[in-house]
């Protein structure tokens, strides 16, 4: 029996390593102050104005089997997030510390596969919004507690595994449909569709492929202008972001790598992201979260102890949350970005 611990759904529905790049001289003062759980990687002065000098990661939480999706709930002043491989979400508060939201997400047999929910995200009403492996599908939590399906298939078949979400200011949510949920990804027996595409779905529940083409979407995220949506694409043989124009009519155009990894060797791919309020983007990639600006200029990496798949702005938008493989981090940002 699915349980939701310490769920008040009426409030919350109410409410790299631089690739030999060389690092800028640091004074003292920065150098003496202690990092933390992890260091930052300045790879250009402009990094200076995001990430303080006496900086400090802190881990939070640990003894997860794969952290990702969080989301912070501003009604409440909490983080939720995924454990994608125990089939569970957590929460997180700075005044009690741990809890379980949701045990289990996913009741069928998990049959080795990561079915837990992977993406979070909330919607203009404060409703939570759940990009679901094992079910194949994009769900929303009610008020009264009940989930409703937003969609689970295209055309009659069925979705391979949604990932992540960024919504429009429309109300169109857009999504990354990726084989990570199936046991045999690409080549599973249980897989309908033949490619791993990245969708919209609007309020009233149309779905819309808008590409195809794109080996293993995952992170998604749009400038702060709507303008712009970025995709990372997280296949070990193409290691890249990518960035769509966004026409008048919410649909994609000239698709282009806004930045190439595929020369990094450390551990981690192209994956989860957001950006702050000037369109710099925080992108969780080979070795840390990697920090470009809108031009995509590698400005610089925050190495956490553990590689993090996925990020959120939480507090007053100034701190940013990871989810890194066992463990849960922060950091304290002298940028901001908006929280949903």
């Amino acid at each position: 029996m699915r349980n939701i611990a310490a769920f008040c759904i009426t409030a919350l529905v109410l409410a790299s390593l631089g690739c030999g790049d060389p690092q800028p001289e640091q004074t003292d003062d920065a150098m003496s102050a202690d990092p933390g759980a992890g260091t930052v990687l300045r790879v250009d002065p402009a990094l200076d104005a995001l990430v303080p000098a006496d900086y400090q990661i802190e881990k939070l939480s640990d003894g997860f089997a794969f952290t990702e999706g969080p989301v912070w709930i501003s009604d409440g002043s909490y983080l939720l997030f995924s454990d994608l491989r125990s089939n569970r979400i957590h929460k997180w508060e700075a005044s009690e510390g741990l809890t379980t939201f949701m045990d289990p997400v996913f009741e069928g047999d998990p049959a080795g596969r990561s079915v837990g929910s992977n993406g979070l995200n909330i919607d203009s009403e404060g409703r939570l919004i759940l990009l679901e492996h094992g079910n194949r599908r994009v769900s929303r939590i009610e008020a009264d507690g009940s989930i409703t399906v937003l969609v689970d298939n295209y055309q009659g078949r069925r979705l391979n595994s949604p990932n992540d979400s960024a919504i429009r200011s429309d109300g169109w949510l857009y999504f990354t449909d990726p084989p990570y949920g199936l046991a045999g990804l690409e080549d599973d027996p249980a897989r309908e569709l033949d490619f791993n595409g990245i969708y919209r779905l609007s309020p009233d529940g149309d779905l819309e492929l808008l590409e195809r083409n794109q080996t293993r979407p995952n992170g998604i995220v749009f400038s702060p202008d709507e303008n712009t949506l970025y995709v990372a694409n997280s296949d070990a043989s193409n290691k890249v972001w990518m960035a769509y124009e966004v026409q008048e009519d919410g649909t994609l155009a000239n698709g282009r790598v806004f930045f190439d990894v595929n020369s990094e060797t450390s551990e981690g791919a192209a994956d989860g992201m957001k950006v702050d309020v000037a369109g710099n983007i925080f992108a969780t990639g080979p070795g840390g979260v990697w920090i470009f600006d809108p031009t995509g200029k590698h400005l610089g990496t925050i190495q956490p102890d553990e590689v993090p798949a996925n990020v959120a702005w939480g507090d007053d938008g100034r701190t940013l949350y990871m989810t890194a493989r066992t463990g849960l981090y922060r950091i304290a940002l002298t940028t901001q970005g908006v929280i949903p």
